[in-house]
């Protein structure tokens, strides 16, 4: 089904102010933090009825609502802007990742440490079945990852790289870049996460894969330009 324009502009709303604060979002601070122009009620009411369509849902704890996958999905296809990378940061990580461009491996992991500083984020790279990862410190700062469970489950994908391919192997869509979230992976402990990821051909038969891990909300008009950048510069080595 088709959201009318008012919709659209309380989903983005809504996704905005969640990726900022992490926390359900109720009626009351979409009126305080957004000029929607309408009225509280309105508000309340659209907001029940993208629930009833999929794009929220509403934690049994709370009077608030989140984006669940499919609200997240329509936010990055349709409603987002992409921020622009500062030229300083594109000038920092080219340099970076070309003086190792005869080291490729090297260079994949600079990108990866480049992405995890810059997204404040795991990040990761699988290259011939070589996992490097980065970061790790940066998600146990996010309140996501305060649950062991999670955060024991997210780690140990790490020494298990063949349970972390199969799930971003569940990823789909045309194009290198791609994001899985943890409700789509069939995995409970990954439900509050989200995988931001691209795949770039290493030679005719491998395939390379870089990408970022974090919470369901990662910042992806900041995220996606990061990874972007990365990608093109390794391919540009690989070239």
């Amino acid at each position: 089904m088709d959201l009318t324009d008012r919709q659209k502009q309380l989903l983005k709303a809504i996704i905005e102010l969640y990726v900022k604060t992490g926390e359900p979002i109720a009626s009351e601070a979409l009126e305080k933090n957004y000029n929607l122009g309408v009225s509280p009620a309105t508000i309340r009411n659209e907001m029940v009825k993208l629930s009833d369509l999929g794009y929220l849902k509403q934690p049994h704890t709370s009077a608030g609502r989140v984006p669940t996958a499919l609200g997240f999905r329509i936010f990055i296809n349709e409603l987002m802007k992409l921020k622009d990378l500062p030229i300083v940061d594109e000038v920092t990580i080219r340099q970076q990742l070309l003086d190792h461009r005869d080291e490729f491996r090297r260079m994949v992991q600079e990108a990866a440490r480049a992405l995890a500083k810059k997204c404040g984020t795991l990040a990761l790279s699988i290259s011939n079945g070589d996992l490097y990862y980065t970061g790790a410190a940066n998600i146990l700062e996010l309140p996501e990852f305060y649950d062991i469970d999670v955060a024991r489950f997210v780690l140990s994908l790490l020494d298990e790289s063949h349970l972390l391919q199969q799930i971003l192997a569940k990823a789909s869509g045309e194009g290198s870049l791609h994001v899985i979230f943890g409700e789509e992976t069939g995995y409970e402990y990954l439900m509050p996460t989200s995988f931001a990821f691209l795949d770039y051909d290493l030679d005719t038969t491998h395939r390379g894969i870089i990408g970022v891990v974090g919470p369901n909300r990662l910042n992806f008009p900041v995220v996606i330009p990061y990874l972007r950048y990365v990608g093109g510069l390794l391919e540009e080595a690989l070239r």
